[in-house]
């Protein structure tokens, strides 16, 4: 074996043995690669393609402010947070967002397709902590339960997009 081709095998291995690092996203990213929390990190699967952005919202766990308009939830003093990430190219999709304190909240993953900040029924994509079909249905709160300890607290969220008159589900 030459020289050149036992440094690219070499090369090729090491690589291997070591995939990239994964990049948690969000302007809550510290919260989460520090560990200090509290704080929900959101590993996201099965995204449709890599165009758009990613949202991450965080609501109080009741049902009757579970998916409220976060300019009524602000006027009550009741928890709301936002995080926006760009899609990334490829690669593992980890989001982070911050919570006030330990406790239960309801989390909401969607993805901005077309990147215009309104969701379009037709080509964007959303998903729960329960990762339970979604269907046609509203979402439940319990499909968006998180209870968050004092440290950092990961969830695995699969995407789902609309998939004709059964409504929402995964890709796969």
């Amino acid at each position: 074996m030459t020289r050149t081709a036992l440094l690219a095998a070499t090369l090729l291995a090491a690589a291997a043995a070591h995939p990239a690092t994964a990049q948690t996203l969000g302007e809550d990213a510290g919260a989460c690669t520090s560990g200090r929390g509290p704080a929900i990190q959101a590993e996201i699967t099965g995204l449709k393609d890599r165009s758009g952005r990613l949202k991450l919202e965080l609501y109080p766990a009741t049902e009757e402010d579970f998916l409220k308009d976060d300019r009524d939830l602000a006027k009550e003093g009741k928890t709301f947070r936002r995080i926006w990430a760009n899609t990334p190219p490829s690669g593992p999709v980890i989001l982070c967002i911050r919570v006030p304190a330990p406790g239960e909240y309801a989390v909401l993953f969607t993805h901005d397709r077309d990147g215009k900040n309104k969701f379009n029924f037709w080509s964007d994509g959303a998903g729960f902590p329960s990762n339970q079909r979604l269907g046609r249905s509203r979402p439940k709160l319990r499909q968006a339960m998180v209870r968050v300890g004092n440290g950092v607290t990961t969830v695995n969220i699969r995407a789902q997009y609309l998939r004709g008159l059964g409504g929402f589900s995964p890709l796969d």
